[in-house]
């Protein structure tokens, strides 16, 4: 074989390697720029802001409760501390009616209420069955939250001054009678029930003649503090 046939071969190679070696130059760089290209971009972008922290979803809670409280004879209540309605939950689905200023003023008793979260919801204190003369709530009965201080209301058990012995029951029954007669706006029986029942069964005679002028007004609002 001759010399020249020899080279060909060998040069063919030397391309092959040269022609490698320049690929290997030539996309060496482009590496390098996109990287330094990525970094530029990175730093150019805004930081985001964090994302706000959404505001509590906590239910409103009552700082204290409101209670009623008596003029130490039972005679004149007067609420102590602001009702709130702090809404609809289980056990007290009732509707409320409220003042002016957003105060509730009665809440009218659902299927499956009971007192003490109807008095949770409201931030009063559970006594709102024995406030309105019965010894349990029934679903329809609107129960008055805010006492009048200026009118009379007398306990749903006994009278305050009732002496050992005294026959609990009947009390309670007539006061029932009255106030249903109330609710129906029936004042002649309110004092028939009156005069002829419950007045015998009190003893203070500041009380008596208290409640005697309230029936005798025949002032229905007044008479449901009373009896209803």
């Amino acid at each position: 074989m001759s010399g020249t046939r020899k080279l060909v071969p060998v040069l063919a190679a030397l391309a092959v390697t040269a022609a490698a070696l320049a690929g290997c130059t030539a996309t060496a760089p482009a590496a390098v720029q996109t990287s330094e290209a990525s970094a530029s971009t990175d730093a150019s972008e805004p930081v985001s802001e964090a994302t706000p922290t959404p505001e509590s979803t906590e239910p409103d809670t009552c700082s204290a409760l409101s209670e009623v409280h008596g003029d130490g004879g039972g005679l004149y209540w007067e609420r102590q501390g602001t009702l709130r309605d702090l809404g609809v939950r289980e056990f007290a689905q009732g509707e409320v009616s409220l003042n002016t200023d957003g105060t509730p003023l009665t809440y009218t008793v659902e299927p499956g209420d009971v007192e003490a979260v109807i008095a949770e919801r409201l931030c009063a204190w559970p006594t709102l069955g024995e406030m309105n003369h019965v010894r349990v709530i029934q679903p329809g009965q609107v129960l008055w939250l805010t006492p009048d201080p200026d009118s009379p209301w007398v306990p749903y058990y006994s009278p305050w001054d009732a002496p050992e012995g005294f026959l609990q029951i009947p009390y309670q029954q007539a006061i029932e009678s009255a106030g249903r007669a109330v609710d129906a706006g029936d004042v002649d029986t309110v004092r028939s029930i009156w005069n002829g029942t419950l007045k015998g069964m009190f003893v203070n005679q500041y009380t008596i003649d208290a409640v005697q002028k309230v029936v005798d007004s025949g002032d229905l609002d007044a008479l449901r503090q009373l009896f209803s």
